[in-house]
């Protein structure tokens, strides 16, 4: 009889990695630090270089998005490390978040 963990067969597909631990811990505290600031001063629509107004969540999101693709592309497209791509990511989520 195979002894198996349930979480480890559950999980057993992705490759759990530090970085990809980090990565994900990261986007847990900003979703809690968000969550927590919009309670304690919620956000007003505001009109940036992005074509609509939107919240700090909607920059949030819109900046997530935008710096996974960004990350995608250096992975698929070049031959550097892969922590620079990781780096220009977090330079655009930045900015999205703050003139966005």
């Amino acid at each position: 009889m195979e002894n198996t963990d349930s979480t480890a067969s559950l999980f057993g597909w992705m490759a759990w990695t530090p970085e990809v631990a980090v990565f994900f811990i990261c986007i847990g505290l900003m979703l809690a630090g968000m969550t927590v600031w919009q309670i304690h001063s919620p956000s007003i629509e505001r009109k940036g270089f992005l074509p609509m107004p939107t919240t700090r969540g909607d920059r949030l999101f819109i900046g997530l998005l935008t710096a996974a693709y960004v990350n995608l592309a250096w992975a698929g497209f070049t031959e550097m490390q892969q922590a620079i791509g990781a780096g220009i990511s977090f330079v655009v989520l930045l900015v999205v978040m703050r003139w966005g």
